[in-house]
């Protein structure tokens, strides 16, 4: 998995599909080669919403097809850049640059890596379990969080997770494709999902390996700050090293603007101001939370 800067293009992406979901998500599919041939897990692409607005929205990198040069992006409508997005058809163009950013690491040892997912934070951790299973060596494990309809058709897993709670039963289909246990959390009661926050159920199923399998554990999430927090406090707890990947908003995404920093901390102090667009998006949590 690289982990090192990328080279950043700015391509002309063309609309291969267009897919609309429940709650006013949707799947973009751009054929986009040189963005594709070198984006990884944790990148995000800084893409045109319509010709005639100026103004690019940053949209994380759910999964890439680099041999069809085609990248992935799931999104939601929250404002007029995004609900013109929605209206863009098959064949369609939009000018876009990327992969912009730094993208997760994972320590030699870490044979569990545990991916967290919130709501609109999904992507990056799709993309990072896709990459994952290239290694057959590491057994991750994935809880997805959302309050709205997951962007995927829920069902029942095929793979045992003895360390979860019995009841907990719905997956991702695409990972249980992959092999990848995956489990689903909300508190609206949808069928087979843990009835609470993804960092409840990640606790739960930590506390419930033993010692040895608990130094094997490195944590990956992505989501709302008040999630990341909650997650970031969980590791803290319990000594784990933890990488989370943020979603802010942002003008430029290169660097010049400075509107997307952040508070950088080291020894409980704030030391800098970091950008997240160059240099994160993906921080180690301690320096951030």
């Amino acid at each position: 998995m690289k982990t090192g800067p990328n080279p950043v293009f700015e391509e002309c992406a063309s609309v291969v599909r267009h897919d609309a979901l429940p709650a006013q998500q949707f799947v973009l599919r751009l054929h986009a080669p040189e963005c594709a041939r070198h984006a990884t897990a944790g990148n995000f692409l800084h893409l045109q919403c319509d010709p005639q607005r100026a103004m690019r929205r940053p949209f994380s990198i759910m999964r890439c097809d680099p041999a069809a040069g085609d990248i992935e992006i799931l999104y939601k409508i929250v404002g007029l850049g995004s609900a013109e997005l929605a209206t863009r058809k098959p064949g369609d163009t939009l000018q876009c640059l990327g992969p912009i950013g730094n993208a997760f690491s994972l320590h030699e040892n870490a044979t569990r890596p545990l991916l967290l997912g919130g709501g609109v934070g999904i992507p990056p951790i799709i993309f990072l379990a896709e990459k994952l299973r290239e290694n057959s060596g590491l057994h991750p494990i994935v809880i997805l969080g959302s309050e709205i309809p997951f962007p995927f058709p829920a069902k029942p897993s095929k793979i045992l997770a003895p360390d979860m709670p019995k009841d907990v039963i719905a997956a991702m289909p695409l990972l249980d494709d992959w092999g990848i246990v995956s489990r689903l959390t909300s508190l609206q009661g949808y069928p087979g999902c843990f009835q609470g926050y993804v960092h409840q159920l990640a606790e739960h199923w930590f506390l419930n390996l033993d010692q040895a399998a608990r130094q094997d554990v490195q944590v990956f999430a992505c989501g709302p700050n008040r999630m990341l927090e909650a997650v970031s406090g969980f590791c803290r707890e319990h000594a784990l090293p933890c990488q989370v990947c943020l979603e802010e908003f942002m003008a430029c995404a290169v660097g010049g603007c400075a509107g997307c920093v952040v508070p950088y901390r080291e020894n409980n102090r704030t030391v800098a101001m970091k950008r997240v667009c160059v240099d994160g998006p993906v921080f180690d949590a301690a320096n951030i939370f």
